[in-house]
Order: structure tokens, then sequence, then C-alpha cells
């Protein structure tokens, strides 16, 4: 199994309940989540936050949030997301990339690749299949990387 794992995915996900995504993630993310996996985050909102939420109540796996610029410049949905994680005390990290360029394409672009860059393995949850978007940038960079991925469209 993979000891380091980015989880990517799109920021638009009222199209579905929560419980449709805490049992996606379930499904799919449960196989790594044990003490041995080191996941990696975005810290935005969408898959980001529920994602991060789901590992800090059912995971036991370090947690890594990486955001573009700092923490105070997420929106408030993700910056209760990170909050909860530290509350918890399930944040292993959050590394706050200050990119100069924040907010921009390229600073998402950055952290992104900053998190491939430490993984083994990516997990995307994109919805659609717009390949501009940023889910499919991480996928495609992991690809390129000759790292595996696994894609779980939502």
């Amino acid at each position: 199994m993979p000891a380091a794992i980015t989880i990517t995915g799109t920021r638009a996900t009222g199209h579905r309940p929560l419980g449709e995504y805490n049992a996606v993630f379930a499904e799919y993310l449960a196989p790594f989540a044990d003490q041995a996996a080191h996941f990696y985050l975005g810290g935005a909102i969408g898959i980001d936050s529920l994602a991060l939420l789901w590992l800090v109540s059912e995971a036991r796996s370090k947690i890594t949030v990486a955001v573009p610029g700092t923490a105070a410049d997420q929106p408030p949905e993700a910056r209760q997301a990170i909050a909860t994680a530290q509350d918890k005390g399930r944040l292993s990290e959050l590394i706050e990339l200050r990119h100069p360029g924040h907010p921009s394409a390229e600073a998402y672009h950055h952290r992104n690749r900053w998190m491939v860059d430490r993984s083994e393995f990516v997990i995307a949850f994109p919805h659609g299949v717009d390949q501009t978007r940023g889910t499919w940038y991480t996928a495609n960079y992991a690809a390129e990387q000759g790292k595996p991925r696994l894609i779980v469209p939502v």
C-alpha cells in the first residue's frame, strides 16, 4: 500500500448530499486510512474540506494540509475544516506555501505539484471531464511523474 497519498478534487460539491460523499470516501479512502498512511490535501472548499473532515473522524493516518497562500486566505468553510482538524489533534502539518501570485491558477498548480511530489499515489475526485480544471491538472501531473492515480468521478 502507498504510504503517501494526495487527495485532490472538485470545489463544486453541491450537486450531491454529504452522505454520498461520506460513502464515496468510505469506499475509496478507507482502504488506505491506517496509521502508516500519510494524506496530503489542498485545504480548499469542496472535496478538500469534505475529505479532510472524513479523515479526521474515520482514519488514524497522518494528515498534511497545504495551502497556496496562508490558511487565513482560505474561504470560511475551508478554514473551519482546518481548525476542526487542528482542534482534534489530527493535523500533522499545515503548510502555507505563500505563493507570490496567490490567488491564481499558478499558485494552486504550485500547491498541487508540491503535494504530488511528496506522494506515491493520487486519488482524484473530479466533477466533469474538463481537463483544464485543477483536479485533472493534478491527476495528469501525477501521471507525468509516473505515479499511479485513482480517478473517482463525483
